[in-house]
């Protein structure tokens, strides 16, 4: 029987976290069968969607909360599991000196991430294991990729990247080269093993695809239960599904809805997710006079319903991987806009099951509204995304060969 460690930064409510379920879902034959012994090891020991972890899977935690880690109470036990990672296992001093050289970088480039600034010391305070697995698998990069690469013991390692390297902000001096002790990386996309590829050229043998699993039926079914839209609002609707950070360019959105506003658009924009901007997007809003018009309802367990009720769905992010809930979008057969970035380049194409654009409020707001005004082209887009999706039904096996 084979050993599998998974390690995850958390399990909240996003798409890495809902790929990972997916595949540990599709494992559970061979599990049943003794061929595998799983396991799952999470950095912040937080997520809502750990509830939904098959039971064959066996949590390495101590303990776990299943709260959501976008509440305020969520963001405080995280502040708290990360202070506790400075004192654990010694090397205080060169946590911290880590963290401020990751500090000086950012401030350097303009860009402050609190998130990439402190995965390395998270990383070197998480608990340690004594057995040796045989494969140690990291399902994302950050905190997940240096602790697999550094500190479990295993006969194979593999990680999955599920961003555009380039843009996502981490550097070599992060990373620390923890991308030599992998045997094989993994991309959910072309465009985001092309994006790694260019920042480490000497590892490019190692990189494959291997796209997020989606159960395709299961998303069919849930959008046919009952939910998504309860304010009886007579107007187009406009639906994003994502997390509230600078990544999705909710802000970007808001300005693009203030310009249809503007221009006469009966029209409200609706964004299910959560994220660290609430505070300044409902601020921004409230400065936009759009209290009425962008509203963000929150995440929600089952949003299918909203992508199948809504007039026209949008995904304008600054850089993307494969986004799943893009996917979702394509395969539920929504209009799709899309701002023009590599990862969601590779799931639409333009004019034919989807419209992409430059990722500014003119451009947004003039492809929203080419469709607002269109409803036989929404149709046609609609229904050649779902086409589209049934064609690529099958997922890039290489993953499941590494398991053999």
């Amino acid at each position: 029987m084979k050993r599998i460690l998974f390690v995850i930064n958390t399990m909240g409510r996003a798409g890495a976290e809902a790929a990972l379920v997916e595949f540990l879902r599709r494992l559970g034959p061979r599990t049943e069968e003794g061929e595998y012994e799983i396991y799952l090891y999470v950095l912040m020991a937080q997520g809502e969607m750990i509830d939904l972890l098959p039971p064959y899977v066996k949590l390495l935690n101590t303990r776990f909360s299943a709260g959501s880690v976008l509440s305020g109470e969520g963001r405080r036990m995280m502040a708290g599991t990360v202070l506790r990672a400075f004192f654990r296992n010694g090397g205080i001093v060169r946590k911290l000196s880590g963290a401020a050289g990751n500090l000086a970088d950012m401030i350097k480039s303009r860009r402050l991430q609190t998130d990439k600034l402190l995965w390395r010391a998270v990383s070197d305070g998480a608990r340690r294991f004594e057995q040796t697995f045989d494969l140690a698998l990291a399902w994302l990069e950050g905190g997940s990729a240096y602790y697999v690469a550094e500190h479990v013991k295993a006969r194979r390692k593999a990680a999955i990247i599920h961003i555009d390297y380039e843009k996502a902000g981490y550097t070599r001096g992060m990373d620390r080269d923890c991308w030599r002790e992998y045997d094989r990386i993994f991309a959910v996309s072309r465009e985001g093993k092309e994006s790694f590829c260019r920042c480490y050229p000497e590892y490019a043998s190692k990189v494959s695809i291997f796209h997020n699993m989606i159960d395709r039926k299961a998303v069919r079914r849930r959008a046919g239960e009952p939910g998504g839209f309860s304010d009886e609002y007579d107007g187009m609707r406009i639906l994003t599904v994502g997390r509230l950070t600078w990544q999705k360019a909710v802000d970007v959105a808001m300005d693009a809805m203030k310009l249809l506003k503007d221009a006469g658009y009966h029209a409200r924009w609706y964004v299910l997710g959560e994220g660290s901007r609430r505070r300044a997007l409902e601020k921004k809003a409230a400065e936009l006079g759009l209290e009425e018009d962008f509203l963000l309802p929150g995440a929600v367990e089952n949003p299918y319903p909203w992508y199948v009720q809504a007039d026209l769905y949008v995904h304008a992010t600054r850089y993307e991987g494969r986004s799943i809930a893009l996917e979702e979008a394509l395969i539920l057969g929504c209009a799709v806009v899309a701002s023009d970035c590599d990862g969601n380049r590779g799931l639409i194409e333009d004019g034919e099951n989807g419209v992409l654009c430059r990722l500014s409020a003119p451009d947004l707001a003039q492809a929203v509204a080419a469709l607002l005004e269109d409803e036989k082209r929404r149709r046609e887009l609609g229904r050649a995304a779902k086409e589209r999706e049934m064609i690529q039904e099958q997922d890039d096996q290489t993953l499941f060969g590494l398991l053999s």
